[in-house]
């Protein structure tokens, strides 16, 4: 099968219905997009390798860890809200700071030993991709709303850098990824505003 030219093998298609649903999933709440994410890392793994996309393929390995992680905590923040709800959290400014700041120095650091030891033609890219990703999902297992901030910015780094190594599926697939993050924060922000309104409530009544 080919896309634009580009030829699409069934794992990328594979990688695209899984990536779509987790996605989805996410964006509404669900604590099925972290099972989902399992299958969704496992087809990613094997097409990034093969693409040479070497610390993209290394971050599967992370994202399958903090998938079953993530599954561990939503479930028990639904199980203590009385709505069986996943509440949205904030990232304070210290916290934010502090975050991107590492990511500076790991990207650094990565994209070093990218070009020292591996053969990957875009160190520097796909060692971002790596290090923002890790930090999107990380914020995403706590539930904070700015990991879609982090998602978007994934999303358009992505589109241009898998278009280039030959995975036009992919590079789709986070056309639409980036349109439901757009999508994800506001329906986010929403539900973290209406617990504002209802946490005063419940203090006084």
């Amino acid at each position: 099968m080919n896309l634009l030219g580009q030829p699409v093998t069934a794992l990328e298609v594979a990688a695209f219905v899984t990536g779509l649903a987790t996605v989805w999933l996410t964006k509404m709440r669900h604590i099925w997009n972290w099972p989902v994410s399992l299958l969704n890392v496992a087809c990613f793994m094997v097409l990034f390798y093969s693409a040479k996309l070497y610390a993209d393929a290394l971050l599967q390995i992370a994202f399958a860890v903090l998938g079953i992680v993530g599954w561990w905590q939503w479930t028990r923040a639904a199980d203590r809200d009385a709505a069986h709800d996943v509440p949205v959290t904030r990232t304070s400014l210290r916290e934010a700071g502090l975050s991107l700041a590492l990511c500076a120095t790991a990207i650094a650091a990565g994209a070093w030993v990218l070009r020292r030891w591996t053969d990957s033609p875009v160190p520097i890219a796909d060692t971002t991709l790596l290090v923002l990703s890790l930090l999107a999902t990380w914020w995403q297992v706590r539930r904070r709303l700015e990991c879609w901030l982090m998602w978007i910015a994934v999303d358009v780094i992505s589109v241009p850098l898998y278009w280039k190594r030959s995975l036009p599926l992919t590079a789709v697939l986070y056309v639409i990824f980036l349109l439901i993050c757009i999508a994800g924060y506001v329906d986010w922000r929403r539900a973290w505003q209406r617990q504002q309104q209802v946490a005063p409530a419940l203090a006084n009544a």
